[in-house]
This record gives structure tokens, sequence and C-alpha cells, in this order.
């Protein structure tokens, strides 16, 4: 028997009931820990569950930052210093990265609050998480008022992408499965991945194919 829900259900729902109903909407989502550091060096780590993809020439990545009703920390170390990184979570590290979103104060790191290690690659000024596996580089390039709820919607250029050698493959794509990339859905539930299959384009009348995944570009003398 299948349940329904109407906007005016929604509407009358407990402020946290129905935050936790609709986040689960959106189905599993991609999470990572967004790294800044302010203009005096203070560093900071931020776990967020809104990363998009903007575009690929030239590459821009996005994320949605909730209401500035409360002080944000990472969007105004962004702001002020136009550097941030996005680092992917595996689940070594999800309970760590999951409590960065416990309300430290501005003079507190979460990277020391949670016990992840603070890396710095390629003279890059922002902080990027030792323990994640795939780790991007981002400088900011627009932030775009979301006017219907007071959310902004942060648009970065990545700049630099480090990951190990055996995830790429030959055709461009980035194996975050073998990475051990998890996902993320709702507000506190997290998920392992199995991929299915990866399918060719697809074309009208012509049926797609399976792509293999056994070639894989060495890297590792480049």
């Amino acid at each position: 028997m299948q349940k329904h829900i109407s906007f005016d259900e929604i509407a009358r729902m407990e402020q946290l009931y129905r935050s936790t109903f609709v986040n689960s909407l959106s189905g599993f989502k991609s999470i990572c820990l967004i790294g800044t550091k302010s203009k005096s060096g203070k560093s900071n780590l931020a776990i967020f569950n809104s990363l998009i993809h903007i575009g690929a020439n030239p590459p821009y990545i996005g994320f949605v930052s909730r209401p500035n009703s409360e002080e944000r920390h990472t969007v105004s170390n962004i702001l002020d210093t136009g550097y941030y990184t996005i680092n992917h979570i595996h689940q070594d590290i999800y309970e760590k990265a999951h409590q960065t979103s416990a309300r430290y104060n501005a003079d507190e790191s979460e990277f020391k609050e949670t016990g992840l290690k603070e890396e710095y690659l390629n003279n890059f000024y922002a902080p990027f998480v030792n323990e994640s596996k795939i780790k991007l580089g981002v400088k900011f390039k627009e932030a775009i008022p979301i006017k219907v709820n007071n959310t902004t919607l942060i648009i970065g250029e990545i700049t630099d992408v480090f990951f190990p050698n055996n995830c790429f493959c030959d055709d461009g794509f980035l194996d975050i499965e073998k990475a051990g990339t998890i996902t993320g859905s709702g507000l506190d539930s997290y998920h392992t991945t199995r991929r299915l299959n990866r399918l060719s384009y697809a074309k009208p009348l012509k049926l797609t194919e399976s792509i293999p995944l056994n070639y894989i570009q060495n890297l590792s003398n480049e």
C-alpha cells in the first residue's frame, strides 16, 4: 500500500522532522569535506551533501550553502581568500567527517577537533584532508543567491586533482568506487556503493553496450 503526503502535511511537520524527511527525497547524494583557511591562518573543515557538477570546460563545480541566519565559516573563508578544497569521504573516515557538522567556534579547527590531518599540496592555500583519497583544489568563481529560500550556490573552478594511480581509466573516467568513495542520503545516513555497469554513449537506433573496466592507465611514471 502506498502512502501519500501532501505539501500542506509537509508544512505542518515539526521542523527537525520535516528537515529529515525532505532531505531524504532527493535520493543518494555526493558528500564531501570542504577545507578552507581564514586570512588569519585558522583552518576549517565542514561536511556538505550538496555537491553538484556545473561544467567540464572550464571544470566548474558547485555546492549549496544554507541560509545565512547562522555564521558560516566555510563560505566566509571562501569569499575572503578565494580558495577551498573538496575531499571525498570513504568508510574509514565517515564518522570523523560527520562530526565536522558540529557547531564549533571560528577559532576551533575541525581538523584538530575530529582528528583528521591537514595536508598542503602544490602550494595550494587551503588545506586538503590527508586521509581522503580523492582531493580537489578549487578557486572561487561566483556566489549566486537563491532567493526562494535564502541559500547560496557557490561555484568554483577546479585547479588541482589528486587521486590514486589505479583509479584512472584510459577514457578519462575516474573510478571513485575503486577509491572507496561513499555516498549519503538524508542528513545522517552513509552508504558504500556497488557499480551495476558502465554504458556506452546513447544514440538513437543503437543499443548501448557495456564499457569494460579492466583497462586502467598507469600514471606511476607521469
